[in-house]
């Protein structure tokens, strides 16, 4: 379960691309980070059961997807990976994945729709981020994810140069491996000489402060949560080094609150290594195992974070 099948997904405004990993009955959906694509997932996907079939989307201004338009955030994605739990589906709950960005897209599909799904997979993400105060938000976009967002506006004069600007990445260099160099080749488009991302950066601006303001709507979609979710975070970031993306107190506090969410630390990890790391393996068996959890004691509201969580270089 290596390389995928590409197909399409209609959704509001156009056509999304889908890799399908695997042919078996059993259905997995992904949702990819901010500026990645469904090929982040391939490493997962590798190390799946023979009787799953993982559809990982390119989310709308990504990927093969980026002449959907938008608008984007977090609400238009959320409904498309709901499409894509009915059309691959086949009218039987799915499993449902999502790293970063993607954790919240997930997460918001499950609270908007959890008889769609029977069980929730958060990697690195899905929980709420508050911007400080006083801080520019685009300005703190650029300071976090740093060289990911950079290369959107850039050209490369070949494919080399393009996999070259990547193995440098502080998160990455130290795992590069064959998963790794496949996503960073699909992600490219454009002439020789103008090599570039398929990512738009306008959808990433857009997704970005949708998500840095939306911490009491993130907070609301966990209070609603009716599906079994066990949260993966990584205990590094997205330079490789500490601080990690969801500090630790924030990932105890929700999970404390609420009877539908487990949290898991993987250790040796940061946000990128682990989905297309050496940790791909145990996202894979995660997603698979069935969890039982007493999610009809759910709290009506939901707790509020500790105080100090934000999202700060």
């Amino acid at each position: 379960m290596n390389e995928p099948t590409e197909g399409e997904l209609s959704v509001a405004g156009g056509t999304l691309r889908v890799l399908r990993f695997g042919s078996g009955p059993l259905t997995a959906i992904a949702a990819h980070g901010i500026t990645a694509s469904g090929m982040s997932f391939r490493a997962v996907a590798r190390h799946l059961p023979a009787e799953w079939s993982l559809y990982a989307l390119d989310l709308r201004g990504r990927g093969g997807s980026a002449a959907v338009p938008g608008p984007y955030g977090i609400d238009r994605h959320a409904a498309d990976v709901c499409r894509a739990a009915e059309e691959f589906g086949h009218g039987r709950p799915v499993a449902l994945t999502g790293q970063s960005l993607g954790a919240y897209v997930a997460l918001r599909a499950a609270a908007d729709r959890p008889g769609l799904f029977d069980r929730l997979l958060l990697v690195d993400g899905g929980l709420p981020l508050r911007v400080p105060e006083g801080v520019d938000v685009d300005t703190l976009l650029d300071r976090t994810l740093g060289p990911a967002i950079a290369r959107l506006g850039r050209t490369y004069p070949d494919d080399r140069a393009y996999v070259e600007f990547f193995r440098t990445h502080p998160a990455l260099r130290a795992d590069w491996n064959e998963d790794i160099e496949a996503y960073v080749r699909y992600d490219l488009t454009g002439a020789q000489g103008t090599r570039r991302s398929r990512a738009r950066e306008d959808a990433v601006r857009q997704d970005g402060r949708d998500l840095l303001g939306s911490a009491d709507t993130v907070g609301g979609d966990l209070g609603r949560l009716d599906v079994p979710t066990l949260l993966l975070h990584a205990p590094r970031g997205l330079l490789g080094q500490e601080p990690p993306m969801l500090p630790s107190e924030l990932v105890d506090h929700w999970a404390g609150h609420l009877p539908c969410l487990e949290a898991e630390l993987i250790e040796g990890s940061n946000h990128y290594t682990i989905l297309m790391g050496r940790h791909a393996k145990t996202v894979a068996e995660r997603l698979v195992s069935p969890r039982q959890m007493p999610c009809e004691n759910r709290p009506q509201r939901h707790p509020q974070e500790p105080g100090g969580a934000s999202f700060a270089p």
